[in-house]
Order: structure tokens, then sequence, then C-alpha cells
């Protein structure tokens, strides 16, 4: 019985034979790539209103630039920053502190809900703020004040279901 064989004539699924570069278009391995930490999220299992505790690798990555206060801006809300100082415990622990309580009351934060942070540069950190059926909350300001200390609050928008 002779016996057949099949040759591949260089069409089809090859494994990338024949680019002519020589240059592979891979991306560096993970290790090799900076690290740029620009969002993160924290879930809320205690208290809503006390000091809330940022990710390691967050703090990590404003080392040597710790601000004293970062901003917070509630995506979708217009310009209005809350301004939220910024506790470092010396062991590489980083806090959400005084002005917490008062943007997670304006945003009726509770326990269970998920709080998603952009940091945008310039200590300003862009929330959205998801409650505890994990759907995101959406908020409307009724002026243009950018004063954190008004007395105006940030009201949840309503939707239809």
């Amino acid at each position: 019985m002779a016996s057949t064989s099949r040759t591949r004539t260089g069409r089809g699924r090859g494994r990338g034979r024949g680019r002519g570069s020589g240059s592979s278009s891979l991306p560096p391995p993970p290790s090799t790539l900076p690290l740029i930490i620009e969002e993160f999220f924290i879930v809320v299992y205690e208290d809503p209103l006390v000091k809330k505790e940022l990710p390691k690798k967050f703090a990590d990555y404003l080392d040597g630039k710790e601000p004293a206060k970062v901003y917070l801006r509630a995506a979708d809300c217009g310009p209005r920053l809350w301004t939220v100082e910024v506790l470092f415990d010396g062991q590489g622990r980083m806090y959400l502190d005084k002005g917490w309580e008062k943007f997670a009351i304006a945003h009726g934060v509770d326990f269970g809900w998920f709080i998603h942070f952009k940091y945008e540069g310039d200590d300003v950190l862009t929330v959205k703020v998801f409650d505890g059926t994990m759907c995101r909350r959406y908020y409307y300001s009724d002026d243009e004040d950018t004063d954190d200390e008004s007395d105006d609050d940030v009201k949840p928008c309503i939707h239809p279901l």
C-alpha cells in the first residue's frame, strides 16, 4: 500500500511564517509594561459614612506624590467637586477621610454598594456609584455651583422601570 503525504503550500492558517519583517507584533510581556492604575473600585462592607480604604496598588501608584486632598466628581453630574482629605497610615494604606461622609450622604451610599473610581490626574477622582442591585445610580445637581460648602444636596435621578 502506498503512503500519501500532504504538503502545505503556505496558504491558510500558518503560524506567522513569511511575514518578512522578522519583528513580532505581539505586545511586550506584562512584567515590562509600566504600572498605570487609573481605575479601581471599593465595595462598602461596613458603615458607609466612615473613612474608606482605597486599594494598596493605587496608594503605591501615588508613592512619592501623596496628596493631602482629593476631589471627587460624580460622573455625569456637572462640574461640582467634593473635597475629601486623604489619610496615609505610613504602612502603604490610603484612606478617604474627612469629606467622605458628606459625599456618601449626598449620594445615598449604603451597605453592599459598589463604588467605581477613575483617577483623572490633578488629584481628581471621577466616581460612579452602583447600588445593591449592582445597577448604576445617576445623579444631578440643581445648580452649577462647584463650591462643596453649599447647602444644596446632590439628588439621585429617577428613571422609570
